[in-house]
């Protein structure tokens, strides 16, 4: 401690602590939700195309060639959904670091 510096109490120290704590967490829980979103956004529109063509060919009796453009559309769908879904996540990232204010910065 330095001549002059106020002491900080335990609460005081315990309670920033603790902030840093919480935020870190935050932020993990945060790309585990991202993460996890960006994960069914790619999967779903692929197993819904191929549930479609299982269903088409057991129900009508199509041909079984129909599950190739079903793979095909399914994993098209799930490229535009990611572009999409990464293209959000780029634009916020960019909003948050233009509102972020630097070490050197005075107000």
């Amino acid at each position: 401690m330095r001549i002059g510096q106020k002491r900080q109490s335990d609460p005081e120290r315990t309670q920033r602590e603790g902030s840093r704590t919480v935020k870190g967490w935050y932020k993990a829980l945060e790309d585990l939700v991202w993460l996890t979103q960006l994960g069914l956004n790619m999967l779903l529109p692929l197993v819904m195309c191929l549930g479609g063509c299982w269903w088409a060919v057991n129900r009508w009796g199509w041909p079984e060639w129909v599950y190739l453009p079903g793979v095909f559309l399914g994993l098209a769908a799930g490229a535009q959904n990611f572009w999409v879904f990464a293209r959000e996540r780029m634009e916020r990232a960019k909003k948050e670091k233009t509102s972020r204010v630097g070490f050197n910065s005075h107000q």
